[in-house]
């Protein structure tokens, strides 16, 4: 089941989004609050992705985002924003979530936006070859967890999919372009610094100190290298 929630306050909106996203073949669940949609999750926990405004009544998209990532790091997440800030992109992907799209967007865009997301985190993983091991890393490739020291790093769809290729090209300096086409997908309609802020929030969570990253090392003016 292609099964999308989305939270959007403003009816109109969220008419226009879920009308398309139901051409494109989603069965698709409707929230006005942040409230309903944390309950319209419980009762469908086989939801693969969630399209959450910012901007609500009540609790916002960002303590929503948290909320779904505190027990759940699988499914994937794009924020909605009607604001061009920065700071608003960058804290919904330091929340958890992966990715976003400001108002007023395509139908072609958003579509395109849920269809990568759905296919990571529907677990398509083509060439499966079992586990990865950099010590003090084992990625397995199989259940898609990584492990540093033997213990599990709890990691969303997108920080999986950075660290794969990362681990899969060890020493190799990497461009922001290259690791956006082979995360996101080549049709991918955002902007490189989707791909700096994934690597920021990767860091909190692998790096003894985030002020001296080791394992995830930045090529000024080109991209990233994974080695130590």
């Amino acid at each position: 089941m292609r099964k999308v929630l989305v939270l959007e306050d403003e009816s109109s909106i969220r008419s226009f989004i879920v009308i398309n996203l139901r051409r494109a073949g989603y069965d698709v669940i409707e929230a006005g609050s942040g409230e309903e949609a944390l309950e319209c999750l419980k009762e469908n926990p086989d939801t693969k992705v969630a399209l959450l405004d910012i901007m609500l009544p009540g609790i916002d998209g960002f303590e929503v985002c948290r909320r779904i990532r505190a027990t759940n790091t699988k499914i994937g997440i794009i924020m909605l924003t009607a604001r061009s800030q920065e700071m608003d992109k960058v804290t919904g992907l330091m929340t958890g979530a992966d990715d976003y799209v400001t108002k007023p967007f395509s139908p072609a865009e958003l579509t395109a936006r849920v269809d990568a997301l759905f296919r990571r985190a529907g677990g398509e993983d083509p060439v499966n070859t079992g586990e990865i091991r950099q010590d003090p890393f084992l990625l397995n490739t199989r259940n898609r967890t990584l492990e540093k020291n033997g213990q599990r790093i709890k990691l969303t769809q997108v920080e999986y999919s950075i660290m794969r290729v990362f681990m899969e090209n060890p020493g190799k300096a990497l461009s922001r372009e290259e690791i956006l086409d082979r995360v996101w997908g080549r049709d991918y309609f955002g902007e490189l610094k989707i791909v700096d802020v994934n690597i920021r929030r990767l860091r909190l969570k692998i790096e003894d100190n985030v002020q001296n990253p080791v394992y995830i090392t930045t090529v000024w003016g080109y991209g990233y290298k994974w080695g130590f």
